[in-house]
């Protein structure tokens, strides 16, 4: 709970946000999600054992996991922090993806949305 306050606050989201979840206890949870209405948010949840719902964030975790976080040690929250906002920022501007015809991911995004806007 006080990880979504946190990011609510740090996000400052547009009214309709949309937050994904598994089925875990915590997501279900009334104060959750009075939190997120509070918001003006709203919830989506993955069905129970279908990991395709969420299909490209699940693909996204398990890279961070495998490049990123198997095999470290971090000493503190801090540098576990900085260490996965350093991943993200490396997977968005300079990891070339061969789905995305050999861009990164910014750079498709910003193709697209120029062949969309043009």
């Amino acid at each position: 709970m006080a990880s979504l306050k946190k990011s609510i606050t740090a996000q400052a989201p547009e009214p309709g946000w949309i937050i994904h979840t598994d089925q875990g206890f915590q997501f279900q949870h009334a104060s959750w999600r009075a939190l997120i209405e509070k918001h003006e948010g709203k919830m989506s949840m993955s069905r129970k054992g279908n990991c395709h719902d969420n299909a490209v964030i699940e693909n996204f975790f398990s890279h961070l996991k495998t490049e990123m976080y198997h095999g470290e040690t971090f000493n503190n929250i801090n540098e576990f922090t900085n260490a996965i906002n350093e991943y993200i920022n490396w997977y968005n501007n300079k990891r070339l993806q061969e789905r995305l015809k050999g861009q990164t991911p910014m750079q498709y995004r910003n193709q697209t949305l120029q062949t969309l806007t043009a």
